[in-house]
């Protein structure tokens, strides 16, 4: 919510000449440390961003680096259906040279593709050497933000396979609300599964519902039924949020016989699905697990970008174009857009951003004033007095703070939220009214407009490259994981990691400085 960040005092480090008192800050993943450098002799105010993945480690440790590489790669190794039960691999059936597996007589795949991902290949998570921890965007580790190695496992078809596909039987699943893209990553899990040889292949309605409602059939899938699926925006299969008791989901995976299951959702849909692998391998089932994320919001940690993003942002430019020709048009014309974002900004900034006309952006990472001399209000003011106008595009997790909290929940368990939108065309009226200056305000709230549009191209290769390392990922013995694309490349994440919070616009980050330098809006503090 877009209020100030609570903190909590963290202890101190000691680095050299400067001791830094620490603080954890709750809406971001850092702590934000404070001191004075001893070296200069002055009271010169240092802030540095520290990492809080790891407040055990003690710098001091002249081996810090090595038993923080070691942990990390502990943290981010896949879990696999070895660890549970006895399985052999076999060769691929995976191969572009052919319309058939490309075998030599022996059994085993040819040499002459090198189309496979090698088990030990690695991508770099971080590639940025920060110089200093004030630098915009800065994630450092320790205090001196040394360069520090992380790496975390690459997507794509293995030569070895834990499942034999003609006995395949594999499931889709799509959770939580609706996002452009969806029919894409279907249909390209069905394609991928397809051309393993699998023949089998379901999807589950309505999200994790159609596990335990009875009248919820499997929809049998093949290339043929999903063919054209992506030239409609929505889910073929349904969503819905909320779902049963886990043990009951696993009970019927059992009872369909499903030997991969891959669910397609965001935050919470991950951590149902991680709940699914875990007693699956309490039950040692050979069944493999594999989330796609789907988030709208862009909100998933330690990912480049999620599906969907790039079409809401596209589709955002309607409504805001649309709010700025109404506002240019009218007498001290102001345009309003709510746009989707209930804890991250990411839409909103990016919007504005591509848009190139608004003039103010809230988002809920960033807190902001309405009244006073440094308030919303008092600039917009300035805007018609200045331009004659003013466009202004607020995400709907923003302002939350002067909204009456009603404490209740969706079925996904997120709170519902005030109407922002509403909230501030109110205010901005009464407003202007008050100081006796003639404002003709125009909102407009496109939020389900932005969820129902069939993917754009980006999207649509986004979902498409996800979809295949899913079926990928899946064959390669893995479960428990997520597939997304970390500094351009394809990687498989254990999936706590990626669930561990919501992913925030930094404030520091440079991406919020070129937001706020396209706008040209004061800190509203």
């Amino acid at each position: 919510m877009a209020q100030a960040p609570s903190m909590d005092y963290a202890g101190s480090v000691s680095s050299g000449q400067k001791h830094l008192g620490c603080f954890r800050v709750h809406t971001s993943s850092r702590l934000q440390c404070t001191g004075y450098d001893k070296k200069s002799r002055t009271n010169q105010l240092v802030v540095r961003a520290i990492s809080v993945d790891h407040p055990q480690l003690d710098f001091s440790n002249p081996n810090w680096k090595k038993q923080f590489q070691e942990d990390f790669g502990k943290r981010f190794s896949l879990p696999h259906l070895r660890d549970v039960i006895d399985v052999e691999p076999r060769p691929t059936t995976f191969s572009l040279k052919s319309r058939t597996p490309l075998e030599n007589l022996n059994g085993s795949v040819q040499e002459s593709w090198n189309g496979y991902v090698n088990d030990d290949d690695r991508v770099l998570l971080k590639v940025i050497k920060f110089a200093s921890p004030t630098s915009a965007g800065a994630d450092c580790i320790d205090p001196d933000c040394s360069w520090v190695e992380q790496w975390v496992h690459r997507a794509g078809p293995r030569k070895q396979i834990y499942f034999e596909p003609q006995y395949v039987k594999a499931g889709i699943v799509t959770c939580g609300g609706l996002c452009p893209g969806l029919n894409d990553v279907i249909r390209q899990i069905v394609v991928t599964l397809e051309k393993y040889g699998v023949k089998n292949i379901v999807g589950i309605q309505h999200g994790f519902r159609g596990f335990f409602e009875h009248h919820l059939s499997e929809v049998p899938l093949s290339r043929h039924v999903v063919q054209n699926i992506n030239l409609a925006g929505g889910s073929f299969l349904g969503v819905s949020r909320g779902g049963a008791n886990i043990s009951d989901i696993v009970d019927s995976i059992q009872a369909r016989r499903l030997d991969m299951l891959f669910v397609l959702g965001g935050n919470g849909t991950h951590a149902g699905a991680n709940a699914i692998h875990e007693e699956c391998r309490k039950r040692k089932l050979q069944v493999s697990i594999v989330c796609v994320p789907k988030t709208i919001d862009n909100d998933i940690l330690l990912m480049d970008k999620t599906f969907g993003f790039d079409t809401a942002v596209e589709a955002a430019q309607r409504a805001i174009n649309s709010a700025y020709i109404e506002a240019h048009s009218a007498f001290h014309g102001i345009g309003l857009v709510k746009l989707m974002g209930r804890s991250s900004g990411f839409i909103t900034m990016h919007a504005s951003l591509s848009s190139g006309q608004v003039d103010i952006c809230l988002i809920p990472e960033v807190p902001f004033i309405l009244d006073g001399p440094n308030g919303v209000l008092r600039h917009l003011e300035h805007l018609i007095e200045t331009k004659g106008f003013a466009l202004v595009c607020v995400a709907e997790g923003a302002g939350q703070e002067y909204l009456q909290k009603s404490n209740a929940t969706d079925a996904s368990g997120n709170m519902v939220l005030g109407d922002i939108g509403v909230h501030l065309q109110q205010k901005i009226k009464s407003h202007f009214k008050d100081i006796g200056v003639h404002s003709d305000v125009k909102y407009i709230d496109p939020t389900y407009m932005l969820r129902a549009v069939r993917a754009n191209a980006s999207d649509a290769i986004l979902c498409t490259v996800l979809g295949q390392n899913a079926v990928h990922g899946a064959f390669a013995g893995f479960s428990g994981i997520t597939t997304g694309v970390c500094n351009t490349h394809n990687v498989y994440l254990p999936i706590p990691e990626v669930i561990k919070s919501t992913r925030f616009v930094d404030p520091n980050s440079r991406m919020w400085h070129r937001c706020l330098t396209s706008t040209g809006q004061p800190d509203f503090h």
